[in-house]
């Protein structure tokens, strides 16, 4: 991430946002180019910004005071949408990737569509820019005042040299000591021209650091290399040495590798042997288990026939509980339809009472 508080104070007077948007910033891992690095903590401003001076767009954001974008678009970048939230495009200047993480694939596929639009505007400024080099360098024609030239502005914050500006050629003589339209670029140049005559010494003071580490590192490299060679003579002169010896004693070793073999075909039986006799006891637990297991299965099989007993036995109470249900629910329905009979009879004996009662009133009552 490069610090730009020696530009951003002219930076709202040369350039201009024309599109912003929010998304999460990341770059691809110097080391491994596989891996995202995340350079912001949270989603980030990312803006389109135009350089009306020297007719160039650049994608720019910051997080505080430190820029973690600063790409300019030129007409063989492409933007590559790698999910539907998420795109990428290289910048072979900056010698990175970049990668944009959008809240929605709305804000990417704009995103995108801005790009295109910006590279085609790119590609179609650097035409014109090279035709009117071209112009320019052609001899210009000889007049009695001459032509005045305004001189050509220094490198984009990039630094690239095919983003320089041509000036355009004043048209009339006029004198040198009057202001012309050329004045305002000729102060844009100079404060540029300080700022980068400023970041080239940093520059070189780094190179000069760099240079002394390398030299440092480069002795530190040839006496590493000595010791090294002097190490390997070492080892082969020890080498040479063990080499007499072993053909000094070489039937005391014959006996002692024997002797060494019988003792190692020893070892390995004995461990054989512990291994066999550990497996028939694991061997043993696992039939000891076996048994238990059978044990506890005849056990619940015994006791699952018994509940297979009971329920059969709870089966048939079940059912001939069901049976006697049924034959009382009979029961009850014909002594209530025996009642019905038994209270429609009395309720026809009771009218002829009253029909009886009532007549022998009437006789009472005639007599």
């Amino acid at each position: 991430m490069v610090l730009l508080r020696p530009w951003l104070a002219g930076l709202n007077q040369m350039e201009q946002p024309i599109f912003s948007t929010r998304a999460h910033v990341f770059q691809i891992d110097p080391n491994t180019k596989k891996n995202w690095v995340p350079t912001s903590k949270h989603a980030v401003t990312v803006s389109y910004f135009y350089d009306s001076t020297r007719n160039v767009y650049r994608i720019i954001s910051l997080d505080g005071s430190k820029a973690i974008i600063n790409s300019t678009i030129t007409p063989n970048m492409t933007f590559t949408k790698t999910s539907q939230k998420f795109g990428q495009w290289a910048d072979s200047r900056a010698n990175t990737v970049y990668g944009l993480g959008f809240s929605s694939e709305h804000h990417l596929s704009k995103f995108a569509e801005k790009f295109q639009e910006f590279k085609e505007a790119a590609r179609l400024a650097k035409e014109k820019s090279q035709e009117k080099m071209e112009l320019t360098s052609t001899p210009s024609q000889e007049s009695a005042g001459g032509d005045i030239q305004s001189p050509l502005t220094p490198e984009s914050i990039n630094g690239t040299d095919d983003e320089r500006t041509t000036p355009e050629v004043t048209q009339n003589s006029e004198p040198r000591a009057e202001p012309t339209q050329n004045a305002l670029p000729f102060t844009h140049s100079s404060t540029i021209s300080k700022h980068w005559e400023a970041e080239l010494a940093t520059l070189k003071g780094n190179n000069a650091k760099l240079t002394a580490a390398l030299l440092e590192s480069t002795a530190n490299v040839k006496q590493w290399k000595q010791q090294l060679a002097a190490y390997q003579e070492e080892a082969e002169r020890l080498h040479k040495r063990v080499t007499e010896l072993e053909c000094v004693s070489s039937q005391a070793n014959a006996v002692h590798t024997h002797k060494t073999e019988l003792n190692q075909t020893i070892q390995e039986l004995e461990s054989t042997l512990k291994k066999k006799e550990e497996e028939i006891e694991r061997l043993k637990q696992e039939i000891d288990n076996a048994r238990e297991l059978q044990a506890q299965r005849d056990s619940l099989t015994q006791k699952l026939q018994e509940v297979e007993i009971r329920n059969k036995d709870l089966e048939g109470q079940l059912s001939d509980l069901e049976q006697r249900l049924e034959k009382s629910q009979n029961e009850q329905e014909a002594f209530r339809n025996n009642l019905k009979t038994l209270l429609e009879i009395l309720d026809g004996k009771i009218f002829e009472l009253t029909e009886l009662r009532d007549n022998l009133a009437k006789l009472i009552e005639c007599s």
